[in-house]
């Protein structure tokens, strides 16, 4: 898996990813590099966001030891990823250059929730 840990080191602002999977690949990434965590190691779950009845992102969860959740929240408005510490605070914002499309991922993973 060393490959996947240097491309998240690589991906900082001006992140490019390509499919829903490369999105996934990164946040989790990114999430256990940021909290020290061995990559592949916790389960991720994700749900979409809504906004009336239109998608407006996807919320990403981290399922760490001890029953510790650390969250990322892609926000397609902005095309941007908010990453959230253990307590609810902000760590960091990526901007992406490039995004998979929301409302076609939508059809491909109904069943990741948390």
């Amino acid at each position: 898996m060393k490959h996947k840990e240097i491309r998240h080191l690589s991906l900082r602002n001006g992140a490019h990813l390509q499919t829903l999977d490369d999105l996934r690949d990164f946040i989790h990434g990114t999430i256990c590099e940021l909290n020290e965590f061995e990559p592949d190691v916790f389960e991720m779950t994700e749900v979409i966001l809504t906004r009336g009845k239109r998608p407006c992102g996807r919320l990403f969860c981290l399922h760490g030891p001890r029953r510790v959740r650390l969250t990322a929240i892609w926000e397609t408005d902005s095309n941007s990823v908010l990453f959230y510490d253990a307590v609810g605070e902000r760590s960091r914002k990526v901007r992406l250059t490039n995004a998979p499309h929301l409302v076609s991922s939508m059809v491909a993973n109904r069943g990741n929730v948390f």
